[in-house]
């Protein structure tokens, strides 16, 4: 394990094993862990007006109350770059179902030697399907 900061973001609207696994093996590349969280507002633009689930700050407390998460921090636009530009992370990763150069902040972090990578990916595991699942 290296001593860098590692930088995540999402919605993390409803936490399932997929997010789990993932948060845990992007804990792995470094010593501390911050996850970009989309408020409230962010989410329903992505994802429509029945998201998101849960609020902003209950979707802050669930994940600071896992072990792999050190902080996290809310934005409210509708890309992490301003905060990666903030904290300059050494690792930029996303899920496995995001190609590298497609992740947002790829330049900026290339451009400093940082490693930007997509990690492994559990399929059938997504917020998406639970609430459709639900629904059925």
């Amino acid at each position: 394990m290296t001593t860098g900061l590692v930088f995540t973001n999402g919605c993390f609207d409803l936490l399932h094993v997929g997010h789990v696994r993932y948060l845990k093996q992007a804990k792995s590349l470094g010593s501390r862990l911050l996850v970009g969280l989309n408020s409230d507002e962010s989410v329903k633009s992505l994802k429509g007006n029945s998201r998101p689930l849960q609020s902003e700050n209950d979707r802050a407390e669930i994940l600071l109350a896992l072990e792999s998460v050190d902080e996290v921090q809310i934005f409210s636009e509708l890309d992490p770059l301003k905060l990666i530009q903030k904290y300059q992370p050494e690792f930029l990763v996303k899920g496995g179902d995001w190609p590298i150069k497609s992740i947002i902040g790829y330049d900026f972090v290339s451009s400093y030697g940082g490693q930007v990578l997509s990690l492994d990916f559990t399929p059938e595991r997504s917020t998406t399907l639970l609430i459709d699942k639900n629904q059925s």
